[in-house]
């Protein structure tokens, strides 16, 4: 007699109820928005978003228990277009049968599907067919069609919190098929699971089998590390965690706080990114949020990305974290990536205007018959290398500041030279009054 399929732990703990959900408080709580959606008895299409093993099918699932509704899941990463028709052919015969019954289409990785298969469920989900029920681990608002997006409300699910995950590890416990847990080793598993409960309840049930072959009744701290192996933290080189990281290094960075910028810095490298990467990212850095304040800053992060292309991992990396603190303790300016972004804004609504004949090159006899370059000032012949008063602007604008220099850094002096030169250009363009007994 053939023995029963396994059962992983994670799938046996699956809640059944609403109640046995663990975490998400800020939408299952009392008067909270998924829990009204469950009172209401009224199922809507929405998208579920959020990373790994935060229970984004547990709520579909629960979602169409609650509503006596058929469920019919999709995977967007296996499925298509029959797998659409199907569903619809589905919904039909659940609508039409002896007991009409509701249906609930619940398409996981949703963003995988393109933009034809996403349009496939529109007159479906309009016409009340069935509702839909998405789930993502990236951002809706760039994965997801417009005319999707906005027939489905989107609720963002959080990763589980250190609580909720010592919660579901006493779940797990009370089963009575695992070995015992010491403090610490609970702890390290806390962290390993970094808030995706799949992958607690998973690794959980891999350690209880290495612990029974091993004949151990209890997991401590250091089995756990051997075991493991180097922890490894979850990171999504493609997706939406990777942009938050990188987010929160370059802030840290323009905020001047050092020790949060090497934090970041060395979760992205823990997380598997191409220092390469976080390389040209610091170059960025120094030229927007540095810029004149410390010329000296791009040089260095230049040269750190040199640095680690001539050594590579690991040692390299030190040059890029010499970079990253660097640029994090450099006085700060954004002048010059201001002037750059209001200047492109000026000439794209400005169009092209003639440059003027003083400023034009006339390497022929005829341009200069032509008057190309009549009237041109060379500044080095002029008195501290300043021809005062010359405009290099087109004709009939009025010069613009595009660039205003920071009271910081090395931009102290340009502001101070800048505000010279300003001057002495305003008084060359200034007519004199007129001389005493003049009429």
């Amino acid at each position: 007699m053939a023995s029963a399929p396994h059962v992983p732990l994670a799938e046996r703990l699956r809640p059944r109820t609403l109640g046995e959900v663990i975490g998400q408080a800020h939408l299952l709580g009392e008067g909270m928005p998924l829990r009204l959606a469950f009172e209401s008895g009224r199922p809507h299409s929405c998208i579920l978003w959020g990373p790994p093993g935060v229970g984004k099918t547990t709520l579909a699932r629960l979602m169409a228990q609650a509503f006596d509704a058929q469920f019919i899941a999709i995977s967007a990463v296996l499925g298509g277009v029959k797998d659409i028709r199907d569903a619809v052919e589905r919904a039909e015969a659940a609508r039409s049968g002896l007991r009409p019954q509701p249906t609930i289409v619940f398409v996981d990785e949703v963003h995988r599907f393109n933009k034809a298969q996403q349009d496939a469920f529109l007159p479906h989900v309009e016409s009340g067919l069935f509702t839909f029920v998405g789930a993502t681990t990236e951002n809706p608002s760039f994965e997801v069609n417009a005319a999707l997006l906005s027939r489905a409300t989107v609720y963002v699910l959080q990763p589980l919190t250190e609580a909720d995950l010592q919660a579901l590890i006493d779940r797990a416990l009370a089963t009575g098929e695992l070995p015992a847990l010491q403090a610490e080793a609970r702890q390290r598993l806390v962290a390993y699971a970094d808030g995706d409960a799949r992958r607690l309840l998973n690794t959980l049930e891999t350690l209880a089998v290495t612990a029974r072959a091993q004949g151990r009744t209890a997991i401590d701290d250091a089995w756990l590390l051997r075991t493991l192996g180097e922890r490894l933290r979850r990171y999504d080189k493609g997706g939406e965690q990777f942009y938050d990281t990188i987010s929160a290094l370059h802030k840290s960075v323009r905020g001047s706080d050092p020790d949060a910028a090497l934090y970041w810095f060395v979760r992205m490298l823990d997380g598997g990114v191409d220092p390469r990467y976080v390389a040209r990212r610091l170059i960025r850095m120094a030229s927007e949020d540095i810029g004149l304040a410390d010329p000296r800053a791009l040089r260095l992060a230049l040269d750190a990305a040199e640095v680690y292309e001539r050594l590579g991992s690991p040692e390299g990396e030190l040059a890029l974290a010499e970079a990253v603190v660097y640029l994090a303790v450099a006085p700060k300016s954004n002048a010059v990536y201001t002037a750059y972004k209001a200047a492109r804004n000026f000439v794209a609504r400005d169009g092209t205007r003639p440059v003027p004949l003083h400023l034009r090159n006339a390497p022929t006899a005829l341009m200069k018959r032509l008057d190309y370059g009549r009237g041109y000032r060379y500044a080095h012949d002029e008195p501290d290398a300043f021809a005062a008063g010359v405009c290099y602007f087109p004709e009939g604008v009025a010069p613009p500041r595009f660039y205003e220099p920071v009271p910081r850094g090395l931009e102290i002096r340009i502001g101070d030279k800048l505000a010279e030169l300003r001057r002495r250009n305003a008084q060359a363009q200034t007519p004199p009054g007129p001389k005493h007994g003049d009429h």
